[in-house]
């Protein structure tokens, strides 16, 4: 971004005609035009229309207003309808801990009345070359987007409060380096998360590299991360540059980080602290240059246990954390996950479109979902293959605790079906270790991908 580079539009929304007028003089260089608004209501319709480049909000509006309250409101609105726009705040009253407030609300930065013009002019091109970056970016990831197994797997939609939050984090968190934690019970959607922060950041010009540590071999756990030379153990029959090596540059997902066994989690922190690697076999170290985005199923009280978790890797990974709420605690977002679902398999399948019945929305959207989002679009592939109605009907989609299980657990005769019995079996597990997939996998015998079919296959 050099110095000359010009915006098409800035908006200044300030009650005090003087502070539009003079902001207007002060960015006329970096912007074909200025606007400047004495009150926040067109804000919407002036987003949708004309795309700005930039934000500078006022939080007081109401004669003798200090406490920032609708200025606050109004940035709500304005980060969970366009979360690309970077809004700066404009403060007097308060000082910085308003404004701090308003960074966590999803501001990009502030400015604090009266102003020096070459700090405003600095701040705003600097938040003008921020939206410009998430757009771009965002804009790329919907030129690639293709029907494929990433894509069906759980797109992260959602218009809920929750959902709102989540993309305004992405949204900060995503062009910075800080390496970010990303917690969610399975099915929610953080390897999306993953992709997300890696398409808004610096970095999105190469692949993102991923490594599911809930499958790497304590064996193979070196020279998977950090790679190996020609004959360092038997097998070895050429050098291999490990994940974090290939990740140089560009962004690493540790996907299942609550299951990375105690002894190898020091490692993993040498690494990081250091930022270098040595390949096994090798004594000589190579630097990296690498952005850490790791994720796990398992909650707070797991990873703030000493004896399971190191708690300085803890406080290297999550610089950022962002929490994904399950699909239970955002059921407004059901129908719009639904309707989404069914329009790709009806692609995907050539099926014809078809609406579903209010009553069976109903209880969709009562549903729990026990697997979340991933659950929600197993039920939906399976409605559009099999459903014969013009109509969707609640029959048509796979739940658990439906009519017909309630009256066999009614039932004082025992239970022989097995696949009712494997159900009830895999859904016990995955309860008593609160969804973490290694765990419950390894109570019934299961590898994890065993696992993840029995899943797909009880709509878990």
């Amino acid at each position: 971004m050099t110095q000359s580079t010009r915006f098409a539009l800035a908006v200044v929304v300030d009650d005090d005609d003087d502070i539009g007028l003079a902001a207007r003089l002060a960015l006329r260089d970096l912007f074909d035009e200025v606007l400047a608004l004495d009150r926040p209501d067109r804000l919407p319709a002036l987003i949708a229309e004309r795309a700005p480049d930039v934000l500078l909000l006022d939080l007081n509006f109401a004669r003798g207003a200090t406490d920032g309250r609708e200025g606050f409101e109004w940035l709500d609105r304005v980060v969970s309808t366009d979360p690309d726009l970077a809004v700066v705040i404009i403060t007097a009253h308060g000082g910085v801990s308003i404004a701090v407030e308003a960074i966590k609300r999803g501001a990009t930065d502030f400015i604090m009345k009266p102003w020096a013009n070459d700090r405003l002019a600095a701040t705003v091109r600097s938040a003008a070359a921020l939206t410009r970056s998430r757009r771009e970016a965002r804009l790329e990831h919907g030129r690639n987007r293709e029907i494929s197994p990433s894509t069906l797997a759980s797109p992260l939609l959602g218009n809920s409060p929750a959902m709102a939050r989540v993309h305004s984090l992405i949204a900060r968190a995503g062009p910075t380096d800080a390496n970010v934690l990303i917690l969610g019970e399975n099915g929610t959607g953080k390897e999306l998360v993953a992709r997300a922060l890696h398409a808004y950041s610096r970095r999105a010009e190469k692949p993102l590299v991923t490594v599911d540590l809930g499958v790497v071999s304590e064996t193979l756990f070196d020279s998977e991360l950090f790679g190996h030379v020609k004959g360092a153990f038997t097998d070895a029959r050429s050098d291999r540059i490990g994940r974090m090596k290939a990740a140089d540059g560009s962004t690493l997902f540790l996907d299942e980080i609550g299951n990375l066994p105690l002894h190898l989690q020091p490692k993993l922190l040498t690494a990081l602290e250091q930022r270098q690697v040595t390949p096994v076999g090798s004594n000589r170290a190579m630097p990296i240059d690498v952005r850490i985005v790791a994720a796990t199923n398992c909650n707070r009280d797991v990873l703030a246990d000493e004896a399971r978790f190191r708690q300085d890797l803890l406080f290297r990974l999550n610089t950022v954390e962002i929490e994904l709420p399950p699909l239970r605690e955002r059921r407004e977002d059901i129908p719009l996950l639904l309707t989404h679902y069914l329009d790709l398999y009806a692609r995907k399948y050539g099926k014809p479109s078809r609406p579903v019945r209010d009553a069976a929305l109903d209880r969709l959207t009562e549903h729990d979902w026990p697997g979340n989002v991933r659950a929600l679009r197993h039920a939906a592939e399976r409605a559009i293959i099999l459903a014969e109605g013009d109509v969707l009907e609640a029959e048509d989609f796979p739940m658990p605790n439906t009519v017909a299980r309630v009256q066999v657990a009614r039932s004082t005769a025992p239970d022989l079906n097995l696949d009712r019995q494997e159900r009830q079996a895999v859904e016990a597990a995955l309860k008593r270790h609160n969804f973490n997939i290694s765990l419950a996998a390894t109570e019934l015998g299961l590898s994890r991908g065993a696992l993840y079919r029995r899943m797909e296959k009880h709509g878990l």
